[in-house]
């Protein structure tokens, strides 16, 4: 039994959850005045994006100091008194942990940049270039060349992300040992664990190769994801920082295969608790990738994957579940029905979540169906975004062909401020907000949604509590059922405890269920149930989701 195992995670993008300034940012005290709602939505455990010191080209994932708090978002006896007040109300805090990368701006870098004979130069990766060029020909991921010269001292650094954030080079002893020590100390602030960002690209090629065709940029990821180290220091992590507290861990890990999440996250191979793996995140993904977004996805595609992950660990490591997060698009919008059905979809969506095998991930605006957006390019602030806008304009796209993409696909969707309220910018701030507020905060927000008794906010706090007083649904044997549906999402949680149907219509059309007779013959008891029941164990109504509980059980 593990606290992380029966927890509930609210994730937290406090640039954009609650401004107490007026200054049109987020900030900790914002948060601070919203502790009573998580409380009463009845998450257990808050995750918060970045909130160090950053110069904020990548909005807080470009870390100046690891040790001080962001000046927009308010001052560490602000983060104190935001800690204490999560630990009042029993919930456990995780921060961000990002050292893959820091910022330009990190005193390690600014030093090393300085002094080639300082010994925070190999912190980096800097090289020489190869014939007038960068040193390999890797992408980065924001777009562009992965490599950045520094006239003075003639050679480059390598960005995988921005260029104002340099990889670091964790062949550095003295690097490992400088991360583990500033994770302690906020251990030792109280803080409750860490989600890793893009963990899985610490351990790279030292010898940085080009590959393909070397006078062309490519993606280099083999070089630079699931290296050969990987897990010789995500051990030597958990043996001089991890073990030493009661702490969570998840790794965000892109490309991974369930055979390499077992290793990452085994019971018996002392690295993380949970990753997340993000092979349904690229259901809409065309052969062109991210951007080519396809205007249809496999809903059996999706169980397969999901299955594949649950069965994949089952007894030896431990699943996350998410729709979204800060670099996605909103779920109801990508995975669900936005317009006709987004109060039923939304719903059907946090049913599959919220009773599968795993700790439950919910993004803020996720338990209201917060949508996405379509902006003009300007209005867009996302480094990503931009950098991918002004790339494709220059190889000669037009912007009419780019912005679908952009609206469907874009982080900014997910980065939108927190609708509260029908007041001015949705009652996230009384200034000009940093990122424009969606445009239906009238119709969606806390305030409304708080109201309407079958709407979505009550259905997630409903399905919290009822998986909360129900462990079976958290540590349940776990059945899938009707696998060849390409409507039906269906799935049954037994133990000793208990015993749960599970019935997910994640379609427009009304779905025929196909369960085996001996299943429909038993004593169901419906708990909850987002449509009238009607005749549910023979069909669901679109975006119909049932849970029941076997009588008696």
């Amino acid at each position: 039994m593990s606290w992380w195992k029966e927890g509930i995670v609210y994730q937290i993008y406090p640039r954009s959850f609650a401004d107490s300034t007026g200054n049109g940012v987020g900030d900790l005290r914002g948060i601070i005045n919203k502790l009573d709602y998580l409380a009463e939505l009845g998450i257990n455990i808050v995750w918060l994006n970045p909130i160090y010191a950053s110069p904020n080209d990548d909005n807080g994932y470009d870390i100046s100091d690891y040790e001080d708090i962001m000046t927009e978002f308010g001052t560490m006896a602000d983060f104190e008194e935001l800690l204490a007040g999560l630990h009042q109300r029993g919930i456990k805090l995780i921060m961000d942990l990002v050292v893959n990368h820091c910022s330009d701006e990190h005193a390690w870098f600014v030093e090393g940049r300085n002094n080639p004979d300082s010994p925070y130069r190999d912190y980096f990766f800097w090289r020489d270039g190869k014939n007038g060029q960068a040193p390999n020909n890797w992408v980065s991921v924001f777009s562009g060349p992965a490599w950045e010269y520094d006239a003075a001292s003639d050679q480059y650094f390598l960005h995988l992300f921005s260029k104002k954030q340099p990889d670091l080079n964790w062949e550095n002893e003295d690097l490992r040992q400088d991360i583990y020590a500033m994770m302690r100390r906020w251990f030792d602030k109280g803080v409750d664990g860490f989600r890793m960002d893009v963990i899985n690209m610490i351990s790279k090629n030292p010898e940085l190769p080009s590959v393909g065709d070397p006078n062309k940029l490519e993606w280099g990821g083999e070089h630079f994801m699931n290296g050969r180290r990987q897990h010789e220091f995500m051990q030597e992590m958990h043996r001089e920082v991890l073990q030493h507290y009661d702490c969570m861990t998840v790794g965000e890990c892109f490309g991974v295969d369930v055979e390499e999440g077992r290793r990452l996250v085994g019971a018996d191979r002392k690295e993380l608790h949970m990753i997340f793996q993000m092979e349904h995140m690229g259901l809409d993904h065309g052969p062109g990738g991210k951007w080519d977004v396809q205007p249809t996805w496999s809903r059996r595609e999706l169980k397969n994957i999901l299955n594949r992950w649950i069965r994949g660990l089952d007894g030896n490591g431990w699943n996350s579940q998410f729709w979204m997060n800060h670099d996605q698009p909103r779920a109801v919008s990508r995975f669900g029905n936005d317009q006709q059905y987004r109060v039923e979809s939304a719903q059907a969506l946090a049913a599959v979540t919220l009773t599968l095998p795993g700790t439950p991930y919910i993004y803020m605006g996720e338990e209201i169906g917060m949508t996405n957006v379509e902006y003009d390019i300007e209005e867009y602030r996302d480094l990503e975004i931009r950098n991918w806008y002004n790339e494709q304009i220059a190889s000669g796209s037009s912007s009419e062909a780019l912005m679908p993409s952009i609206h469907k696909i874009g982080r900014d969707n997910a980065r939108t401020p927190m609708q509260w309220d029908d007041s001015p910018n949705a009652g996230f701030t009384q200034g000009q907000p940093w990122l424009k507020v969606n445009p239906n905060y009238a119709d969606i927000n806390v305030a409304k949604a708080k109201q309407q008794r079958n709407g979505i906010w009550p259905w997630y706090r409903d399905l919290i509590s009822l998986r909360k007083q129900q462990k079976t649904l958290v540590y349940g044997h776990y059945d899938s059922l009707m696998e060849a549906s390409d409507q039906v999402f269906a799935h049954r949680r037994r133990d000793e405890n208990g015993d749960f149907l599970v019935l997910v219509n994640l379609t427009d059309e009304v779905a025929t269920l196909d369960l085996e007779l001996e299943l429909t013959k038993l004593d169901w008891q419906v708990v909850m149930n987002n449509q009238p029941e009607s005749q549910w164990l023979e069909q669901l109504q679109p975006w119909q989701a049932v849970v029941a509980r076997l009588g008696g059980a």
